[in-house]
C-alpha cells in the first residue's frame, strides 16, 4: 500500500468517530487504532500469503470461552442496554483481555461496557446510566440483533 494511500486512511481515521479501522488488500493488511485523544495514530501493516488470507479467518473471529456469559433466570428489573446495532458481541477488547465488565461492576455513564462488530468496524457500546451491571445477556462471540438486551443496569 502506497504512503499517499496509508497517510489519506489515518486522516479519514483521525477525522472520525471510529477509533479502529482494518483494511485487507492482496498486497497486505493494514490496521489503524486511535490511540486516544492526545495520542497520536497508530499503524501496523502485515503482509499476508495470498492463500492464507483466503483459508484463515480474521483475529476478531476468536471466541473467549473462559468467562460465559449470565443468563438470566427471571424478567429483568432495572435498566436495560439494548444493542444499537446488528453484530457481533464482545466483553473485550480482544481475546485475551479482560472483559470490559462483570456482574456487580460499577459502571458510569459514558463508560465502555463491550463492543460490536458490524462490517468490520469495532464499535465501543458505553454504559447509557451509571450504576452496577446485574446481568450480562450478551454472550461473547455471537451475533446480537438491533434492540437485544445486552446488560441490566441498576
Amino acid at each position: 500500500m502506497d504512503l499517499r494511500k496509508l497517510k489519506t486512511l489515518i486522516d479519514l481515521v483521525s477525522e472520525s468517530n471510529i477509533s479502529e479501522l482494518e483494511i485487507t488488500e492482496a498486497e497486505g493488511k493494514v490496521r489503524i487504532v486511535k490511540a486516544g485523544t492526545s495520542a497520536p495514530m497508530q499503524y501496523v501493516q502485515a503482509l499476508a500469503a495470498p492463500q492464507q488470507a483466503a483459508s484463515a479467518p480474521p483475529p476478531t473471529q476468536a471466541v473467549e470461552t473462559s468467562a460465559p456469559a449470565a443468563v438470566p433466570t427471571s424478567a429483568p428489573t432495572g435498566h436495560t442496554v439494548k444493542s444499537p446495532m446488528v453484530g457481533t458481541f464482545y466483553r473485550s477488547s480482544s481475546p485475551g483481555a479482560p472483559a470490559f465488565v462483570e456482574v456487580g461492576s460499577q459502571v458510569k455513564e459514558g463508560e465502555t461496557i463491550c463492543i460490536i462488530e458490524a462490517m468490520k468496524i469495532l464499535n465501543e457500546i458505553e454504559a447509557d446510566k451509571s450504576g452496577t451491571i446485574t446481568q450480562i445477556l450478551g454472550e461473547n462471540g455471537q451475533a446480537v440483533e438491533y434492540g437485544q438486551p445486552l446488560f441490566i443496569i441498576e
